[in-house]
Parts: structure tokens; C-alpha cells; sequence
């Protein structure tokens, strides 16, 4: 796959997909393949192992597990995406280990509290280290704009995309334009409620954490999307908004009680992540009943 070919790819739903985690606490292997699949059943064709909800819950060792299970799970029907972060040492390790897995490129989870500057330095050190893999960006600091990504990718030729991860579309609609909407793959990073804005100004995918449990919903969504139906977008917005807000609150614990509760796996999270409630489990399973899954 060339670096164009994700890029294409990209203009999609890109599935975030989730660690499942066994009694004896390590990783359900089954577990972990299946949602995958599923995921890929339900129509998308990118899914992302050891996304932001639970990288950082991962070690390094199991982080290359569940990539490389989901590689074998669904490769040859999807492009498999790695994230990697931590330091530059760490990042680029991982980054290595997810090419020579079989993973079609890298996301980037950016270090925390960086200046723009050390931001450029950080994302052009993965990127350089990994010359034939594909790398998105994530942004999720509003102080980056359009200089500091356009830096990293006049540098790194295999930069082909950017997730949008900043709930600001103005802000998204004038770092997309000063880079160049054509220049790169434009995703936005929040999930379902923040696409139909995004894409109103530029995006042509989104992120989706909704896609492990529904992924009829999201490719729907992006159906009404790709075809500038607004009105039926909404529709779908309203439809999934109750699951989102839980998911914005409680984080990769409510996708996990949704796939609990669809007897995909265990609801088991790791810190910093914590468990639902006995309230947050039942309004899970109210979405759920309501989208007729149980």
C-alpha cells in the first residue's frame, strides 16, 4: 500500500477500536480479534489499534500484542493503523515494530504540554525513523496551526493525514486552509457529534470509538456526510448523541459496558480509566435497547 492509499482510505470512518482485558487481567485475544472483526463486518475499512483511550494503560509489549492481533484479525480486509507516543525513543520503537507487523501507518498521540516548537521536533523525529510507513498526526492542541503541521510534512513526504482532535471547527477550518485541504487527509478526531461540523468546513472521515459497539451507525453517518445530506446527518447525530455523551463522560469505560452488555467482552478497564456506575451501566444498556441491539 502506498502512502496515497491511505490517504484515500482516511476519507472514511477510522475505528478506534479497544483493548479487552481477561479475568486474570491480561490481554482477551479472542476477545480483541473479534470486535475487530466485527468492526470490519459492519462496512469500515480503517481501524486503529491502541488508540488514545487505552494507549496509555498499555505496556510496550502489550501494545504490540494487540496490534498484532489485530493485523491477523482483519488486514486483509482493512488498513490497520498503530498508535504510538510516549517519548521519541518509545514512539519510534513502536512505530518500527507496527511496520514490520503490518500495520499500513502509525497515529501519533503527541506528548502533553509541548510548545509548538518541541511539537515539530517530535512528530518529525517519528515520522523521519519510519520513512516507508504512512503517519497521521494528531492535534489536539489548539496553540498548533497550520506552520507547525506544514513543517512536519514539507519534512516527512509520509505525513499523509491529521486528526482533528481540537473541538473548534474555526479553528479546524483555518489550520486545514493554511496547510492545504488537498495537501493532506483531513479527519476530525471527536467522534460522531463533532463530524457533520468538521465536514461542513473541510473534513472527509472521522474517528469513531461508536464504530466497536454500532458500526452500521457510523458508516451511515458517513454516508449522509459524503453526500452533503446535513438534515439526515442530524438525524443520525440525535440518534447516537445519548451513547457519545456517555462515551465524552466515562471514556473507554462506556464502550467497554456496551460490548460487556453485547457479550463481547469483559467491562474491565485499566487506570487511569475506572468503571461505570450501576447508573452509568444502566443508561448504556438503555442506548443500547433503543438501538434494538439487546
Amino acid at each position: 500500500m502506498s502512502f496515497d492509499d491511505l490517504s484515500d482510505q482516511l476519507a472514511s470512518v477510522v475505528a478506534v477500536t479497544v483493548t479487552p482485558f481477561g479475568a486474570d487481567g491480561a490481554i482477551d485475544e479472542k476477545g480483541c480479534a473479534a470486535i475487530a472483526g466485527r468492526i470490519v463486518d459492519g462496512g469500515v475499512s480503517v481501524v486503529v489499534a491502541n488508540g488514545p483511550g487505552e494507549f496509555s494503560a498499555l505496556s510496550p509489549a502489550e501494545a504490540g500484542r494487540a496490534l498484532r492481533i489485530t493485523v491477523d484479525a482483519v488486514s486483509d480486509r482493512a488498513a490497520v493503523i498503530a498508535g504510538v507516543g510516549h517519548d521519541v525513543a518509545t514512539a519510534t520503537t513502536a512505530a518500527r515494530l507496527a511496520d514490520r507487523a503490518g500495520a499500513r501507518g502509525v497515529l501519533v498521540h503527541p506528548p502533553a504540554h509541548v510548545p509548538p516548537r518541541e511539537w515539530v521536533d517530535h512528530h518529525r523525529a517519528v515520522a523521519e525513523a519510519v520513512p516507508e510507513l504512512s503517519v497521521v498526526l494528531d492535534v489536539r492542541d489548539p496553540r498548533i496551526g497550520g506552520a507547525q503541521i506544514a513543517a512536519v510534512a514539507d519534512s516527512c513526504p509520509n505525513v499523509v493525514g491529521v486528526r482533528c482532535s481540537v473541538p473548534d471547527p474555526v479553528w479546524f477550518a483555518a489550520v486545514a486552509r493554511d496547510v492545504g485541504l488537498e495537501r493532506l487527509r483531513w479527519v476530525a478526531g471527536l467522534g460522531e457529534l463533532s463530524a457533520p461540523g468538521y465536514f461542513a468546513v473541510g473534513a472527509t472521515g472521522f474517528t469513531s470509538a461508536l464504530a466497536a459497539v454500532a458500526p452500521q451507525l457510523s458508516v451511515q453517518m458517513l454516508n449522509t456526510l459524503e453526500a452533503g445530506e446535513f438534515g439526515a446527518a442530524m438525524e443520525f447525530w440525535d440518534f447516537v448523541r445519548p451513547f457519545e455523551e456517555l462515551r465524552a463522560e466515562d471514556g473507554v469505560a462506556a464502550v467497554k459496558e456496551a460490548l460487556a452488555q453485547l457479550g463481547l467482552c469483559r467491562p474491565d478497564v485499566r487506570p487511569p480509566a475506572a468503571g461505570l456506575s450501576e447508573a452509568g451501566r444502566s443508561a448504556v444498556g438503555a442506548v443500547l435497547r433503543s438501538w434494538s441491539l439487546l
